[in-house]
């Protein structure tokens, strides 16, 4: 891949996608906070609804927690704590390849349901179709990474994946040349996986975030109508 085009899919455009991530966010709950839901659609093929959720929410928790331990956790403590880069990438490959198949067997349920029911598609924003695509699309690509994977057990280019994000994040203006030359299946993986926290904001995603926790200390609130509401009603 050219360098300059490298550079500026993985050097620049990860700091505009985390960047409209966080400040989107924090802008649609101070601005928007009743829009901050998942909008179900449970009345209709509820059964269908529950197993794809189940399997797709399951499968996508462990493969969010192995992405961030995988990548984001810095190389040498791996090390100092003796974790060949072997044992990492055989869990990686084994334990998020089976997790990747259950989100995406969940994903496939949910996008049939949602594409195939007519009554269920007139009432899905086009933007609650798009994500659940770029989703699918995503681990699709995650599970296309495995034979590859496969093919390089030594672990070295999963340290090259860690070396970027740890410069991502550390800001190192040099962190796209670990990806330079790399499969590019694994680059579209990356670029779409960035393109997502891009949209994050504008989808039902922010639903993710919300932990009830509120709802400890909260006081209890009354619903009073009026007389004339009463009348008008």
């Amino acid at each position: 891949m050219n360098t300059y085009l490298n550079h500026l899919l993985f050097g620049i455009y990860p700091y505009i996608a985390l960047a409209t991530l966080v400040v989107g966010t924090i802008i649609r709950f101070e601005r928007e906070p009743y829009s901050w839901r998942a909008g179900s659609s449970q009345l209709l093929r509820r059964k269908q609804l529950v197993w794809g959720s189940i399997l797709f929410h399951l499968g996508v928790l462990f493969v969010l927690f192995g992405h961030i331990v995988g990548l984001l956790v810095p190389i040498w403590i791996f090390d100092s704590l003796a974790v060949k880069h072997e044992w990492k990438q055989a869990l990686a490959v084994y334990g998020g390849g089976f997790a990747g198949m259950v989100s995406f067997i969940g994903a496939t349920m949910l996008l049939h349901r949602r594409l195939f029911d007519p009554r269920i598609r007139a009432n899905s924003a086009f933007a609650d179709t798009g994500i659940l695509l770029l989703l699918w699309a995503q681990l699709a690509l995650g599970l296309a990474t495995v034979p590859i994977s496969l093919s390089h057990m030594n672990g070295e280019q999963m340290v090259k994946f860690m070396a970027w994000a740890n410069g991502i994040f550390t800001f190192n203006p040099t962190a796209s040349l670990w990806l330079d030359g790399s499969h590019w299946i694994f680059r579209v993986h990356i670029f779409l996986g960035l393109t997502i926290f891009l949209l994050f904001p504008f989808t039902r995603l922010p639903h993710m975030l919300s932990v009830p926790v509120r709802y400890i200390w909260r006081g209890g609130y009354q619903i009073v109508r009026t007389r004339r509401s009463l009348i008008n009603g």
